[in-house]
C-alpha cells in the first residue's frame, strides 16, 4: 500500500522485482436459488496510515444473521495478514487449520502477506446465526519496525463467506473466485459462459486487503464491470472502491480490510455471454515509480441471473459378449449444477478411441438437477483394437454442440473396455494309431491338449460332437486311453479362457501297424497259447496268406482271415485234415498282401501238446 505520510506521497519506485501471487480464478459454483453475503473482522485496531502502532489483535469476533427461511449451502474461511502466515486457528474455539493457502509478495519491497482457506460448512450448518469468533491469529512475531510497519502494512482479519440459498430467490449462477493479486495496477477477471437472461438483483462482492480511507492515495482506484466504473455510495466511492468498509452492515472501521457487495444490474446486459470485471489502483508516474493505495484481491463472489442447463454423462461399464464387438450400454445424461431444463433431443456422441460409433439423444426435457437413463447398442469399428478408450460427449452431434451450457467444458465421460475376443487356440494335428481291427483304434490325446493351449490360463476339454462342445456337457472324461469304434472320427475340443471360450475339431484315423508274432504254441487245452497268436493281423489285414511248414520244407498248414488261427492241426500236405502235428519246430511265412508291407514276413515257431 503507497501510504501518505505527513500528507506527502509515499513513492513506490518501479523496480526489476519479480511479485509472487495467485491470479484469481474459480474456486466454487453454484447454480441455483443462492445469494452470499460476508461475515468477518479486522485485527488491526486502528487505520494504519498516519499512526505509528505496530502490533495486531489475536481475536476478534462478528455476527452471522440470515434469514429463517435462507439454508446455508457452504461456508468458506479465509484469514490473512502480513508475513509469511499463521496457518492455525480457532473458530469459536473450534481448532482450524488451512487447507489452501495463498501468497503475496510486494513488488518493490519483497515484503511477504498471506492468506489462508478452510471449508468450514458443517461448524457453520450447525452454528447457524450468532456470534463467530475467529482467535489464535498472531502476525505480531512478522512485525518488526523496520519491515512492515515502517510503510504501514501491518494488517490482519478474517472473514467467512457464506452461499445460502431459499426457495423464493429466483434461479442463479453464484460463483466464488479466489487468488491473492494485489494492485497497482490493474487486476482483469474474466466471466465466461454466461446466460443472463434479468440482471435484477446482479451482484458482485470482494473480500480485499490492506485498503486505506484515505482519498489522497485512492489514485485511480476504481471497480468497473464492462468497461463501466461503479460505486457504493457513501461507503464506496467510485473512486475509493477498498477504504475498509463493510457494505453489508454499513460499517466504515474495517480497518484496512473490505468485506463489500456491489449491485451490477446496470452494468451487464440480459443475453451477455462474458463478463469483464476490473480493478485498479495507482498509477505509474512518469519517473518511473507508482503511487496509489496498496490492496490485495483475496475472493471475489458473483451473482447473476443466468439461466443455462448443464448436460453432462456418465455411463455403467459394458459387460462385453464374447467373439463380438457389438456393446450394449446403459447412460446417463444428467442436468445437475444447472440453472435451466436441459432440452430433449440433446444429442450424445459415442467414441471409440476417438472414432465415433453412434449418437442418442435424451427424449424428454430433463428439469434443473434431474437426469433421464437410456440403452444404446453400438458396433465397435473393426480397426479399433480390442482394449479402447470409450467415450461419451454430452450436447455432440458428432460435429459440434446445440445447446448453450453453463459449462461447456463437461461433457466428456470415459471408460476403459476391453473387448473379449476368442482365445486363441493351435490348431491341433489329426492323431494316428494302429488298427485294431474293423478300423477302430485306441487314442491318447495328451498331446493335443498340451498343444493347442497359448497360454497357462486356458483349459482344454475333449468332446464327441459339436454341440456338447458348444454346451460343456458329457466331456470325455479318460481322454489318455479312448478307444474309437470306427474311424475316421472327429474329436471336438473345447478352449476355455474365462469368460469365453473357443472351440476346434481334429480326425482319428487308423492305419495297419506291422503285425506281431509269437512263436510258442502249447496246444494243451489251458487257454493259453492254444493257438498260433499273431496280433494285429486279424481283421487288419484282410487279404493276408499264412502258410505254416516242416523242417523239411513241407507245407502242413495254410490259412487266411476267414480261416481262423492255427491250432496246431495239419490241412495240407502230407498231412490229414485236422491231424494234429507233432511236437517241434516250425516255418511261417505271412504275406500281408498290403502296398504298405509288400514283402511277406517270415521266422520260426515251436509247438508242443
Amino acid at each position: 500500500m503507497a501510504r501518505i505520510l505527513s500528507r506527502f506521497y509515499f513513492m513506490l519506485l518501479l523496480l526489476p522485482v519479480l511479485c509472487s501471487a495467485q491470479d484469481i480464478s474459480l474456486y466454487e459454483q453454484f447454480n441455483g436459488r443462492y445469494d452470499f453475503v460476508f461475515v468477518g473482522n479486522t485485527m488491526n485496531t486502528a487505520e494504519n496510515n498516519g499512526n505509528a502502532f505496530c502490533f495486531a489483535l489475536t481475536e476478534s469476533a462478528a455476527t452471522l444473521n440470515l434469514n429463517s427461511s435462507d439454508q446455508i449451502e457452504s461456508a468458506y474461511l479465509y484469514w490473512a495478514g502480513s508475513g509469511t502466515g499463521d496457518f492455525d486457528v480457532k473458530l469459536n474455539g473450534t481448532d482450524i487449520s488451512a487447507t489452501r493457502t495463498f501468497e503475496y509478495i510486494h513488488w518493490n519491497f519483497g515484503y511477504e502477506y498471506f492468506s489462508a482457506f478452510a471449508d468450514v460448512t458443517s461448524l457453520v450448518q450447525a452454528t447457524g446465526n450468532g456470534l463467530y469468533t475467529l482467535s489464535e491469529l498472531d502476525i505480531n512475531p512478522f512485525l518488526m519496525p523496520d519491515k512492515y510497519c515502517d510503510n504501514r502494512t501491518n494488517f490482519a482479519g478474517w472473514t467467512l463467506v457464506v452461499v445460502y440459498k431459499n426457495d423464493a430467490f429466483p434461479l442463479n449462477q453464484l460463483n466464488v473466485y479466489d487468488g491473492l493479486q494485489g494492485v497497482p495496477l490493474v487486476i482483469d477477471i474474466y466471466l465466461n459462459n454466461l446466460n443472463v437472461i434479468d440482471n435484477v438483483g446482479a451482484r458482485i462482492g470482494f473480500v480485499a486487503w490492506e485498503g486505506d480511507k484515505d482519498p489522497n492515495i485512492a489514485i485511480n482506484e476504481t471497480l468497473s464491470v464492462n468497461g463501466n466504473p461503479i460505486s457504493n455510495p457513501p461507503l464506496n466511492p467510485v473512486n475509493n472502491a477498498f477504504n475498509g468498509t463493510n457494505s453489508f452492515t454499513g460499517a466504515n472501521n474495517l480497518y484496512n480490510m473490505d468485506l463489500d457487495a456491489y449491485n451490477i444490474q446496470g452494468n451487464i446486459n440480459i443475453g451477455d455471454t462474458s463478463a469483464h470485471v476490473q480493478l485498479t489502483s495507482g498509477q505509474q508516474n512518469p519517473n518511473g515509480t507508482i503511487s496509489g493505495d496498496f490492496v490485495m484481491i483475496n475472493v471475489v463472489v458473483t451473482k447473476l441471473n443466468s439461466q443455462l442447463p448443464d448436460a453432462t454423462v456418465t455411463a455403467e461399464p459394458p459387460v462385453p459378449e464374447c467373439n463380438s464387438r457389438v456393446i450394449t450400454l446403459d447412460y446417463t445424461v444428467f442436468n445437475t449444477a444447472s440453472t435451466d431444463v436441459l432440452p430433449a433431443a440433446t444429442p450424445v456422441t459415442i467414441y471409440a478411441d476417438g472414432i465415433a460409433c453412434g449418437t442418442v439423444y435424451t427424449q424428454n426435457d430433463i428439469p434443473i438437477d434431474g437426469s433421464e437413463t437410456g440403452q444404446t447398442i453400438i458396433t465397435i469399428p473393426a480397426g479399433v483394437p480390442d482394449t479402447f478408450t470409450l467415450t461419451l460427449v454430452a450436447d455432440d452431434d458428432g460435429t459440434t454442440g446445440i445447446v448453450t451450457e453453463i459449462d461447456e467444458n463437461n461433457n466428456s465421460f470415459g471408460l476403459s473396455v476391453t473387448l473379449l475376443p476368442l482365445p486363441e487356440i493351435n490348431q491341433p494335428q489329426n492323431l494316428l494309431a494302429c488298427n485294431e481291427g474293423l478300423t477302430s483304434g485306441t487314442f491318447d490325446f495328451s498331446e493335443v491338449a498340451d498343444s493347442v493351449v497359448t497360454n497357462q490360463n486356458q483349459s482344454v476339454q475333449f468332446f464327441e460332437s459339436q454341440a456338447d462342445a458348444e454346451s460343456n456337457s458329457n466331456p470325455i472324461l479318460d481322454y489318455s486311453n479312448y478307444h474309437a469304434n470306427d474311424t475316421p472320427h472327429t474329436i471336438y475340443i473345447r478352449i476355455q479362457d474365462d469368460p469365453c471360450y473357443n472351440t476346434a475339431s481334429f480326425e482319428l484315423n487308423i492305419h495297419n501297424c506291422p503285425p506281431t508274432v509269437y512263436n510258442f504254441i502249447s496246444v494243451n487245452g489251458d487257454g493259453k497259447n492254444d493257438t498260433f497268436i499273431i496280433k494285429g493281423l486279424y481283421d487288419i489285414f484282410l487279404n493276408f496268406q499264412l502258410s505254416i511248414y516242416n523242417r523239411w520244407g513241407a507245407e502242413i498248414w495254410k490259412g487266411n482271415n476267414s480261416s481262423g488261427k492255427w491250432d496246431g492241426q495239419g490241412n495240407e500236405g502230407i498231412r490229414l485234415d485236422h491231424e494234429k502235428v507233432p511236437d517241434g519246430t516250425y516255418y511261417y511265412i505271412l504275406e500281408l498282401n498290403d502296398p504298405d508291407y509288400p514283402k511277406p514276413l517270415n521266422g520260426f515257431l515251436y509247438i508242443t501238446h
